[in-house]
Order: structure tokens, then sequence, then C-alpha cells
């Protein structure tokens, strides 16, 4: 596979309700912009869990997938783990197969939720290409961007439609702030540019820049990965 991608967000939360909202299909789809459907199968005692998930390119498209997933909500040091494996046969989706894992880290200031995961792309060469190029920095400014909606939900209690809304209002008024400097001259257009680009993001809007994304050193894929077959 590629370059695993790596996010990680301190939240100030409860631990019962930052894994709620991330195991329980129907909050997870809620903030997470990768996803517009998650659903759990059925499963027989003591086998991993089964589920389906996709996302909705086009309306009446919906590029699905299925995957199987593990987590350990005790463990002796009181952290949390939860991992996945997952595949796609739709021809329109750039990525065959991957997996990945969360880890629910606990600290003095809030708890660090982090994941790491890794696809196979595509479409042989080209698909590898367009990967590299394109849908891998994207795939890590949508997972970053949620984590962040994650956040300010939980702590400041945004739910995830709001701060949807807030983006967008967001980059309304940043675009026509640039279109309105425009008759005054290329210098003065240029600052409303540059300011629209890289000015942060209200307190109370989503922002991937707020999240790690470089992995530290000695995080690694929690054990029970390894127990998890390819679906």
């Amino acid at each position: 596979m590629g370059q695993g991608l790596y996010v990680e967000a301190r939240i100030r939360a409860d631990m019962d309700e930052l894994w709620d909202r991330t195991q329980r299909p129907e909050q997870h789809r809620r903030w997470d912009l990768r996803f517009t459907h998650i659903d759990y199968l059925e499963r027989s005692e003591g086998e991993p869990q089964r589920f389906r998930y996709g996302v909705r390119v086009l309306p009446g498209l919906m590029v699905a997938g299925t995957g199987t997933a593990a987590g350990e909500r005790h463990r002796p040091d009181g952290t949390r783990t939860s991992a996945l494996r997952f595949a796609s046969a739709h021809p329109l989706s750039p990525l065959a197969e991957g997996s990945g894992y969360w880890r629910y880290i606990p600290t003095q200031d809030g708890i660090r939720f982090l994941t790491g995961y890794d696809y196979e792309p595509r479409w042989g060469r080209t698909g590898r290409v367009a990967d590299r190029l394109l849908f891998r920095p994207l795939m890590g400014w949508a997972t970053a961007w949620s984590f962040d909606r994650l956040r300010l939900w939980l702590e400041r209690g945004i739910s995830p439609g709001q701060a949807l809304r807030r983006t967008l209002a967001e980059i309304v008024v940043r675009t026509l702030a640039v279109v309105a400097t425009v008759p005054l001259g290329p210098a003065l257009s240029g600052f409303f540019v540059m300011a629209a680009l890289f000015l942060p993001p209200l307190p109370g809007t989503p922002a991937g820049r707020r999240c790690l994304r470089r992995r530290p050193e000695g995080v690694t894929a929690p054990v029970v990965l390894e127990s998890l077959e390819q679906p």
C-alpha cells in the first residue's frame, strides 16, 4: 500500500461519550465527512462486527463497500482501541481495500483521539498517480476536518449540521470579499486572496489544520487489527 495517513485530535470530553459518537453508526455518519452511510450487519456471538458503508457521490449513486471491525473498550491501561479492514468492489471507488484503527488515549487535558489507516488504490498506475496527487491529500484533509467537527460537537455542543453550515458560510464570505476587491487592483485583491486562503477559520468552525497530521514515534496499530480478515 501507499504512505499511510495519520490524524490526531485532542478532545476534552467524557470517554464514554466519545466512544458512543464514534462507535455507533448512526452517530458516526453524522460527523465523518468520508461517509454518508454506515450500517452494522448481523453477526454471530464472538465474531468480528461486519458493516456496510457508502458515499453518495451523486443523487441516486452510492459508492459502497463492506468491512469488518473489532474493538477493545476496556484495557488495563485505560485506553481503548478500534480496528477495521474494508474493501469495495464498486468500479467507481478509488480504493480497492485497506485497513485502519482508532486509539483513545486519556490524558490530563483531554483524550488523544487518533487514527492511522492506509489503502490500496484502484485503476493501476493511473490510480496510484491520481491517489498521490489528489485523493490521498483529500482523504487526509477530510479526516482532519471531520475530527475537528467531532471535537466541536463534544466540547461546545455545535452539532455536525451547524458546523457544516458555518464552514459553507465562511467560504461564501471569504469568496465575496475577494471578488469585491478585484476592481481595487491586483495588490489589494492579492492581499485578500492570501487572507482568504490562510487566515484560520473562526473558533466555532471546523478546521483540519487544528489536528496533528504527522505520526508521533511510538504510535502503532493495535494488535487486534492482525486478527481481522479482509472482507
